[in-house]
């Protein structure tokens, strides 16, 4: 078979205008980027038409190093309910960091026949999204340490500045930096630091804004530092919220592209769910929403991380909750959630399904807690055999889940067929969303909820600056807002390396961060990093251009 980007380079795409028009727009609507990309303008923004379709949330088990598929499952379930069930369907998506891009996650745009397109320029500059929340991030930061320089006027402490500077790649090198050396003219000398951009707060703001005054309010919420005496300092305070919110006037809109099969899709914003929310922008959402009658929708990682913090940080703002979840998982991950090596997971092995079924189990009882109705996509490898598939489907049933096997990579729309029609049939079920905790709950009640009722800990272990981070919380009034938790995503726990479905463990909480522009606090646990390294193996080792600009080695 060929490779992912073979196959996108031989598709035939249609003009971005032509699938425009299959969602009830037209060419005063969009913003074009070349032939096949375009923005949506403010104006059509502002007014959608009076109609609200259905909503499937895409999560899936803990990742592993194997692959689950998630984005090659979201993209096919949407062509297959557009094309093989002919139902009005649009695909939202967030977009590709260059960091995993060139590191070893790879991009964000699917693979074999269930990819969205142009692939080659959605997983590098596409329209310069990410780009723009990088300058402007870096143009805060500029401006803090231009503050202190010309006087520091509003007392800030250089050494309780909490906003960094960030670059959309992984380097280690940047992690901690010190800034200002050189003398008087150079600036005030400081230890800083870089993140990658998608875990800025802009990204966030960004993501959760539903228009250009709420994104400008947003960022003059933002807390910058601290000043000697530990007050907040926000972006109010600089005075800058208007030049921040400038320069992002074009990344609010979100990006029209297509599929393989040419099923409308929106990619706008890319928060990682380690260290942010992990989903894709609430306008691009919405607008779908409001465009389609059925909208696939896709969260970061695993259900423990984007999932949860779609139903607890993104569902209130949306206003909506979702219709069904659908949970990707692979016989081979489970595998290795039971303590297979790497290289044993093409081996049939029923045992070891049936004990790394323990992590898909928690995820389907999870989702279930806030009152979804839950399918399992098994998303197939030619390795499988059909006793795991079928041991699957058996462990499913016994918990009254469908469990539907898929083969979208090889087969496209053709090959999600089957689980198309047991989402359409779930979204007709009646259900009502519970939300996990009340947000007027304290702090530490809502992350040991988190912990306890998600994770499967059994409490909560505070370092003595998470302590304090409490203390400013609640001397700040900030109580009432919900939880980010930053968290590896390879395991339910802080701890990397403990697979399937740990028990009576303790999470670690070595700070809290708080987001007042995102409207959430970021709790930091274990050693969650937020700028990546590069790997040793890197993907950007096999990626070439030849001397007609045509691009090879991306995945």
């Amino acid at each position: 078979m060929l490779s992912d980007i073979e196959i996108a380079q031989q598709s035939k795409m249609l003009p971005i205008t032509q699938v425009a028009a299959e969602i009830g727009l037209n060419a005063d609507d969009l913003e074009l980027y070349g032939k096949y990309k375009a923005k949506l303008s403010m104006d059509i923004l502002r007014h959608l038409p009076n109609h609200h379709g259905k909503l499937i949330l895409v999560t899936s088990i803990n990742p592993t190093p194997a692959g689950e598929g998630k984005s090659t499952v979201s993209i096919g379930l949407a062509d297959a309910l557009r094309k093989q069930l002919h139902q009005k369907t649009m695909l939202t998506l967030r977009e590709p960091s260059l960091g995993p891009v060139m590191g070893i996650k790879g991009g964000a745009t699917g693979g074999g026949y269930a990819q969205v397109v142009p692939m080659e320029d959605i997983n590098l500059h596409f329209t310069g999204d990410i780009h723009a929340l990088t300058a402007a991030n870096n143009t805060l930061a500029a401006l803090i340490d231009n503050h202190l320089q010309q006087g520091n006027s509003l007392g800030i402490d250089p050494r309780r500045i909490l906003w960094k500077r960030v670059l959309d790649i992984n380097d280690r090198a940047l992690r901690n930096v010190v800034i200002g050396l050189g003398g008087p003219k150079q600036g005030v000398p400081r230890q800083d630091g870089f993140d990658i951009t998608v875990a800025s707060e802009l990204m966030a703001v960004l993501c959760l804004a539903t228009n250009l005054a709420d994104l400008k309010q947003r960022i003059d919420h933002i807390v910058v530092g601290y000043t000697y005496d530990e007050q907040p300092v926000t972006v109010h305070d600089l005075g800058v919220a208007g030049a921040i919110t400038m320069l992002l006037k074009d990344a609010i809109k979100p990006n029209l592209v297509q599929t393989l099969e040419h099923t409308p899709t929106l990619i706008h914003g890319g928060p990682f769910a380690n260290i942010a929310h992990g989903c894709n922008s609430i306008l691009a959402t919405q607008t779908a929403l409001h465009l389609a009658d059925y909208t696939v929708t896709e969260a970061g990682f695993g259900a423990d991380l984007g999932a949860e913090k779609f139903m607890d940080i993104v569902t209130p703002h949306l206003g909506q909750a979702p219709d069904a979840v659908v949970i990707v998982a692979t016989v081979r991950a489970l595998k290795y959630n039971a303590g297979l090596a790497l290289r044993d997971l093409q081996i049939p092995n029923v045992t070891a399904v049936k004990n790394g079924f323990a992590n898909l189990h928690r995820h389907i009882i999870n989702m279930q807690k806030y009152g979804m109705p839950v399918v399992v996509a098994i998303n197939q490898f030619d390795s499988d055999s059909s006793d795991e598939i079928n041991t699957i489907i058996s462990l499913c049933q016994a918990l009254h889940v469908t469990a539907v096997p898929t083969n979208i990579w090889r087969e496209g729309s053709r090959g999600g067929q089957q689980l198309a029609q047991a989402v359409l049939t779930a979204t007709q079920t009646t259900h009502q969303f519970k939300p996990l905790y009340q947000h007027e709950m304290d702090v530490k009640t809502k992350i040991n909820t988190i912990v306890t009722q998600i994770y499967g800990g059994n409490g909560v272990e505070y370092s003595a600056q998470a302590q304090k981070a409490v203390r400013l919380i609640k001397q700040n009034g900030w109580e009432h807002l919900p939880i980010c938790m930053a968290k590896t995503q390879y395991s339910f726990s802080d701890d990397a390396h403990l697979l399937g479905a740990p028990r009576d463990f303790k999470i670690h909480v070595r700070d809290i961060v708080p987001r007042l522009g995102a409207g959430f606090l970021v709790v930091m646990t274990g050693n969650v990093l937020t700028m990546p390294g590069l790997p040793k193996q890197l993907a950007a080792l096999k990626m070439d251009i030849d001397e007609n600009g045509k691009i090879s080695g991306l995945f």
